[in-house]
Order: structure tokens, then C-alpha cells, then sequence
């Protein structure tokens, strides 16, 4: 499809009709070609005439040309599922492992249950409006301007850089079966194939990162089988019944007890990055989004707090082994390799599998990188945050300039070459080093906002298509655990664990902090409002525009067909839908 334009060129806001003669090129080379043509959405001059500035903004976010729907139900909860399944559950556990089993537990038991607060208030909204972007315009649109545009960008920025780590701790993976050949055809390799991947379009995302997760999955459901099996005394070479004597010697906890469960936090903000993939863009249908939050619950409870559990009756904490996993791509830094190899059971066979696994799991997070990173790029130039070329759709639904900006910062990979490119990504990374927690705490912030919003303007939720399992207050205790977690993390900064205060440590860990205080300050500043209110006030949040049920009537009449329905259902149905 394509528009073309109507009216002068001196409109600020210009009209666009379909084409139909744009599509008569049936050459094969003609119809690439096109598809990479920008589709410019169709607008109301008019009607944006007649709204206001904020108004203006969800109209264009809510009418931009993606292709809806093109993420299926099984793709999402995959996604949601399998997301975080990377190199920080394979390989950087260990390192919080070894600063204690039960500080590692605790860590990312709080850390998990914030991330559960944070989908579900996500996905309420993004139901309710379905832009892309999602959380970071809804934190604009339901907070303040100044603070949508620094967490997009802060965001963005943390994918962008992602990318090319990821490819290079592929090509790292990869050397563990084949060291004589030179890391940099293999980020060539990799770079080609996830930008090639992205540009196929969004279905091409959703499929691969279907596969890719379940493979992820089998894994850790094998190794959680096969580590039961172990601690209770079976398998081959098994020298009898482990249970938790590792719990006890030599121990739960690494002394200070409060300044280790501290130090487990940054890994574990790590490790759940990505979970907010599945309430990111708008090109999904709602009861896949629905559907996707309820998988959150169990993606920590199973292939996180049991693995550490499992890993942790295997594997003591005292093993420096486990350290590598901060410094290293190193499959031996595995402690899934690691708690195989301690008790004789096919240590070196599973090596390789997990290798495998492991290059899977990086790939995949690579993928998610370009496509996370393009959508909110492209969100920012359709608001009018960026300018307009970012917010470039073509034909397909691709944001195409989103990738191309992606894929050249993914070149960055080719520091692989570079002796020195350990220290340049470690810095990198220090720009957003804890911004994720500043995201996530954002939108539950912005829920917040939301929910009074509704309330002061003599509205409530019947008119939403989901509602957060906790509600209102599941946000509240997000916005706690979160603040709570940052503060942690700035006190471990500046006093680290079994270490003098260091400021380069400091400035690695804390960077983002005062980058995202000069981003906030200067959008205030360029746009003019920099002494303007702090926050939209509650009655002039645009509650309307860009609403996926417009229809109130019609959508509390379909919610009530679907209890309905789910009343006829038998009972091991129901408790199915009620969890998953």
C-alpha cells in the first residue's frame, strides 16, 4: 500500500489518499522496491485542526501504519515466556550465586515481583491504547512529556548498545568449538542475519523468537529434571544425596547479609531485562497481550527461582568458578555446566549442549534488540520527539528508519578486533547502566496517573479491555520496590561490597542517574517548558483519543458474553484461563 499526498506543501498537517496505480509493478525487483516505499498514514486535517497539542500526538500515535495483529498469541507468550532467557540466567547467575544462595533468592524474588507489577500495568494500558512504543508514550501521555521522551530515549539507547554486545558475545560462544577462526567473520555473520531477520518484518520476529524461546525452555526444563535428579542421590558417578547441605556449609549468605542481597539486584534487573518486550509494541491483539502477562508469574517462579534453587544444591557458593560468569562469556563460567560437571554427570556432553543453548539465547536478545529499539525510535519521531524521517513505516509495517539506525549502531560489533573493546562497551553500558529500574518504576507511575486520571474525571475501569491483576496498588508496591531497589543499588555503588568506595565503580553502575537528569532538563528547556508544570494535570489527560473500544457499551456487553462463556466452561478450563 502507499498514500499519496493531497493539498499544498505548506500545511503543517497534510491529508493523504490510497494509491491503487502505485501497485500495478508485478516484476518481482518492482515489488521489493515498493514495499520499502514509506506508507504515510491517512489523516484528518480538520480534526487535528480542531484538537489540542496532546490530543494531536495520540492521534497520530494511534493511526500510524503497522501491520496490527501480525504478533499471534503464541508468538507473544512465547516471547513473554522466553524473553529473558540470555546470557544473564546462563552465564551472570553464577556470579550472584556466589555472593550467596539465599541474597541471590531474595534479590531476584523482589526484583520479580516488582517486574510482575510493572507487565501488568503495562499491558493494562497498552490494551486500553495500543501505540507503539507503548509504555514510554503512555508514560508522555499520562505523566509529562519531558519524562516520556527521557525514558523512550534512555531505552532505546540501552537496546542500541545492547546489539552489538550481543553480537560479539555470540561470536564469543561460538569460538568454544572453533578458536581459528577470526571473531569478526563471525559478528559479520550474525550482524547480516539479525538485520536480514527484522527486515522480513514483524511476523518474521514473532516466528523466530518463537523457536528460539522454546529451545530456551527445553533447556531449562532439562536441566531443572536433570538437577532434581542429582540432588536426590541418582544418576551416573552420583555420590549419594546432596539436598541442601550446601545451604548450610557453607552457607546462605555472604557477610554483610543487606549488602549482598544489594549487590544481586543489578544482575538480576539484568536478567529480567526484556520482559517488557510483550507490552511494547502495538502490532499485537489484545487477548494476546492479556494472555502474554499471566505467563510473567511463571517465567520467574520456574526457570528462575528454581534454577537458583537447583543450582544452588548443586554448586556451593564458594566456587570461584561462578565468578567468571561477570567478566566472561566462557561457557566453563556456566553454573549450569558447573553444577553438572560437580557431581561427575556429564559435564563435558552437556557443555556443548549448553553452548548451544547459550548462542541460541544470545541471538534471540539480539533480535530484540533491533526490534525493540526500532519501534520506540520510531514512536519518538511520530510524536514529534525526534524528527520526522524516525518516524519512517514503510509498506510492510517496518519502521524502517528504526532498523537502519539499529543495524549501524550494530556495527560497533566489529570492536570485537579491539583489545580494548571490553572497556569501551563497559562504558557504553554505564550510560544506561540502571536506567531499566527508572523505565519500569515509569510505568507504573504512569498507571498510577492513569487510574486517578479516570477517577477525576468521573470514569472507571468498566471501560477498560483488561484490568492489572492487583490493580492501582499492584503499581504502588511497584513504584516501592523499585525506588527501594535503586537506592540499594546507588549504596552499592558508592560503598561495594568487600571493596573500598570507588568512583570509577560508582560512574559504571550510576552513570545513567545524572544523564537522564541532562536529557530531562534540556527537552524542558528546547521545548520551551522548562519552568513549565512538573506533570499534566490529572482532567486534562486526553482519555479518548486512540482508544482501541471507543464503544463502552458494546465492550462491557462483550465482557460480560465472555464470562458467559467462560461459566459454561469445565473447571480445569477455567483454572486454566485464570493462570495462563
Amino acid at each position: 500500500m502507499s498514500y499519496t499526498e493531497k493539498g499544498s506543501k505548506s500545511d503543517s498537517l497534510q491529508e493523504f489518499t490510497y494509491d491503487e496505480n502505485i501497485t500495478s509493478n508485478d516484476s518481482l525487483f518492482g515489488r521489493v522496491k515498493h514495499s520499502f516505499a514509506r506508507n504515510k498514514p491517512q489523516f484528518d486535517k480538520a480534526e487535528l485542526e480542531s484538537m489540542d497539542e496532546d490530543q494531536r500526538r495520540n492521534y497520530i500515535l494511534a493511526h500510524q501504519p503497522l501491520r496490527k495483529n501480525a504478533l499471534l498469541t503464541r508468538h507473544l507468550q512465547m516471547i513473554a515466556i522466553g524473553g529473558t532467557l540470555g546470557t544473564g540466567l546462563f552465564i551472570g547467575l553464577g556470579y550472584s550465586i556466589a555472593l550467596g544462595p539465599g541474597a541471590c533468592l531474595i534479590g531476584f524474588g523482589i526484583v520479580g515481583l516488582g517486574i510482575y507489577c510493572v507487565i501488568q500495568a503495562g499491558a493494562e494500558m497498552l490494551v486500553a491504547y495500543p501505540v507503539n512504543g507503548s509504555f514510554a508514550t503512555h508514560v508522555t501521555r499520562f505523566v509529562d512529556p519531558a519524562l516520556g521522551f527521557t525514558i523512550a530515549s534512555n531505552y532505546a539507547l540501552a537496546w542500541l548498545i545492547s546489539f552489538p554486545s550481543e553480537l560479539i558475545g555470540a561470536s564469543m560462544t561460538v569460538t568454544y568449538w572453533n578458536s581459528n577462526i577470526d571473531p569478526v567473520a563471525w559478528v559479520a555473520i550474525f550482524w547480516a542475519f539479525i538485520v536480514a531477520l527484522n527486515l522480513v518484518g514483524v511476523r518474521a520476529y514473532g516466528e523466530s523468537e518463537f523457536w528460539l524461546s522454546i529451545i530456551k525452555v527445553i533447556a531449562i526444563v532439562i536441566f531443572i529434571i536433570t538437577g532434581i535428579v542429582l540432588i536426590c542421590g541418582g544418576g551416573p558417578n552420583s555420590t549419594g544425596y546432596i539436598g541442601a547441605k550446601y545451604w548450610h556449609d557453607p552457607g546462605a549468605f555472604v557477610k554483610p547479609v543487606l549488602k549482598s542481597i544489594c549487590s544481586t539486584l543489578i544482575s538480576a534487573g539484568f536478567s529480567f531485562g526484556g520482559s517488557e518486550l510483550s507490552i511494547l509494541s502495538a502490532e499485537t491483539e489484545a487477548k494476546s497481550i492479556t494472555r502474554a502477562t499471566k505467563q510473567v508469574f511463571w517465567r520467574i517462579a520456574l526457570f528462575y527461582i528454581t534454577t537458583i534453587v537447583v543450582i544452588s544444591c548443586l554448586v556451593p557458593y564458594t566456587d570461584k568458578r561462578l565468578l567468571g560468569g561477570s567478566t566472561s562469556e566462557d561457557i566453563t563460567a556456566s553454573p549450569f555446566v558447573i553444577a553438572l560437571s560437580n557431581t561427575g554427570a556429564m559435564g563435558t556432553r552437556f557443555s556443548h549442549f549448553m553452548n548451544a543453548v547459550i548462542l541460541v539465547a544470545v541471538l534471540s536478545v539480539a533480535n530484540s534488540c533491533v526490534f525493540a529499539s526500532s519501534r520506540v525510535i520510531q514512536a519518538l519521531g511520530a510524536s514529534g520527539q525526534l524528527p520526522q524521517i524516525f518516524a519512517y513505516i514503510d509498506n510492510e509495517g517496518r519502521p524502517l528508519v528504526g532498523i537502519i539506525v539499529a543495524s549501524v549502531i550494530g556495527l560497533l560489533c566489529f570492536l570485537v578486533a579491539s583489545a580494548k573493546q571490553g572497556t569501551v562497551f563497559t562504558w557504553l553500558f554505564s550510560l544506561c547502566s540502571i536506567s531499566s529500574f527508572f523505565t519500569w518504576a515509569s510505568i507504573c507511575v504512569a498507571h498510577i496517573r492513569f487510574r486517578l486520571a479516570l477517577r477525576a474525571q468521573g470514569r472507571n475501569t468498566d471501560e477498560l479491555g483488561y484490568t492489572a491483576t492487583l490493580g492501582v496498588w499492584g503499581s504502588v508496591l511497584g513504584v516501592i520496590i523499585l525506588s527501594l531497589v535503586i537506592i540499594g543499588e546507588v549504596w552499592i555503588s558508592i560503598w561495594p561490597l568487600g571493596s573500598p568506595a570507588d568512583v570509577e565503580t560508582f560512574f559504571q553502575n550510576c552513570l545513567s542517574i545524572p544523564l537522564m537528569i541532562v536529557v530531562w532538563l534540556s527537552y524542558r528547556a528546547v521545548t520551551g517548558k522548562f519552568v513549565a508544570r512538573l506533570w499534566t494535570p490529572l482532567d486534562q489527560i486526553d482519555l479518548d483519543t486512540g482508544k482501541r473500544y471507543p464503544d463502552v457499551d458494546l465492550l462491557i456487553q462483550e465482557k460480560k458474553q465472555d464470562r458467559e462463556r467462560l461459566r459454561s466452561k469445565p473447571i480445569y478450563y477455567k483454572l486454566y484461563r485464570f493462570f495462563c
